[in-house]
């Protein structure tokens, strides 16, 4: 590959390997031991990332596609590869995971389910393109794969997930009932059609300032560490807290993002204080895989520093790149 195409597709690359370790290892939920189990899962969630964010750009839509998308994907990795949101003991963890605020009719647990979603809708997804995209700021609403490139992703991602789905089958013994998996599908299709019928993106339409960058950043801060300590225990109030907070973010940015003063540093902001409640809360949870022992906290070390570093030097390029007549809507 010459140097113009290995330039071409490195931020595709930088998504494919950032997606997972922001999901998994940066959470918290997997050590740094079991590093090698990034080849496995990169290409369920890099290549889910890559398609995501491929369809919204190649279609020129912008940041609420993505969020509904993102939706869409983990309502089919918690009810379709995993079936996390419908297995009362996901690989024989012990986890009891949907005990908080059971609903036996519908044989889910609303505490899990919303908190579950929540993470891969905002962090796997949605947080990973934000700090790829911001790292090439001239190239963040373009198209990074071409035909061969999209094509050979979306293999690798459909074998993941039938490699994901037949281990939870093998390991846990489990299946959801026909209506949990017909439920889960109408969500999913909807939520990849409402996702196209979304305006493209458009330049900001309404005058007024913003916050700064730093204001945006902690305010994410606060909202992602809030929603990693919430405790399970609190069943229904949690799931009332995480609610809450979710519809205060997305209000928020939906009102501040189309105002004039909206730019790139403030998308990296309110990705990269999100980013960063996960690494501070990696250090107070023991993994779902393996204990808390002195190789984790080095690891958790080493994946909060690396996410400092990808964000200063997303911070360098995105404030090269924006001037005042580029500032765009949350696109």
């Amino acid at each position: 590959m010459s140097n113009s195409g290995l330039r071409r597709v490195a931020p595709a690359i930088g998504l494919y390997f950032v997606a997972p370790l922001v999901a998994e290892y940066l959470l918290g939920d997997l050590p740094i031991k079991m590093l090698g189990v990034l080849a496995i899962l990169a290409p369920f969630y890099g290549g889910g990332a890559l398609l995501i964010r491929e369809a919204v750009r190649r279609t020129g839509r912008g940041w609420p596609s993505i969020f509904v998308l993102a939706f869409a994907y983990a309502v089919f990795e918690e009810a379709f590869t995993t079936q996390t949101l419908f297995n009362p003991n996901y690989l024989n963890l012990n986890l009891h995971l949907l005990q908080p605020a059971y609903i036996p009719a519908l044989g889910i647990g609303i505490w899990w389910t919303v908190f579950v979603l929540t993470l891969h809708t905002v962090w796997s997804i949605s947080v990973s393109i934000a700090l790829v995209e911001a790292l090439v700021p001239d190239r963040a609403t373009t198209p990074w794969l071409r035909g061969t490139g999209l094509t050979v992703i979306s293999i690798l991602f459909v074998l993941s997930s039938i490699a994901s789905t037949a281990h939870q089958i093998k390991t846990s013994h489990f299946m959801a009932s026909t209506a949990q998996f017909c439920v889960s599908a109408s969500v999913c299709v909807v939520a990849i059609v409402a996702a196209f019928l979304l305006p493209a993106r458009s330049a900001p339409r309404r005058p007024g300032s913003v916050p700064s960058p730093w204001l945006i950043g902690t305010a994410a801060l606060a909202a992602g560490s809030i929603f990693m300590i919430v405790p399970p225990t609190w069943a229904w109030t949690a799931v009332a807290i995480y609610l809450l907070l979710d519809l205060m973010m997305i209000a928020a940015m939906s009102l501040l993002s189309h105002r004039e003063g909206w730019n790139g540093l403030h998308r990296l902001a309110l990705a990269g204080g999100a980013a960063l409640a996960y690494a501070w809360h990696a250090f107070i949870q023991n993994p779902a895989v393996g204990d808390a022992g002195r190789s984790t906290r080095i690891g958790n070390v080493i994946f909060a520093a690396g996410l400092i570093g990808l964000l200063v030097v997303a911070a360098r390029h995105t404030a090269s790149y924006v001037t005042p007549s580029a500032s765009t809507t949350l696109s």
